[in-house]
């Protein structure tokens, strides 16, 4: 924008090297964007919606090379917050709003 408006954002980064509920389940969320680190030939980040017992959303499966995607228009929604079961890779970050 011209005259040096500023710009702000509604989202959210949050940072994990373990399984956890990464958004609180009393919170709706849309993932934009999934990076994680390779370290195995059998990465896996499972997202889920209310919990560690909750709804699968998405499975993401990567090698060595690891994970590192933007969600197009509006991400993919989550109902009752992000839970991410992490297996195989030193850590995953999202951005969700």
């Amino acid at each position: 924008m011209p005259g040096g408006a500023s710009f702000t954002s509604d989202q959210s980064v949050k940072h994990s090297t373990a399984t956890e509920q990464m958004v609180p389940t009393s919170r709706r969320a849309r993932l934009t964007s999934i990076q994680a680190k390779g370290n195995s030939t059998d990465g896996s980040i499972i997202f889920r919606t209310g919990g560690a017992t909750g709804t699968i959303i998405a499975t993401y499966l990567f090698g060595e090379e690891g994970l590192d995607m933007y969600l197009p228009g509006s991400g993919i929604f989550f109902k009752e917050g992000i839970h991410a079961t992490i297996a195989n890779t030193a850590g995953v970050t999202i951005t969700f709003t």
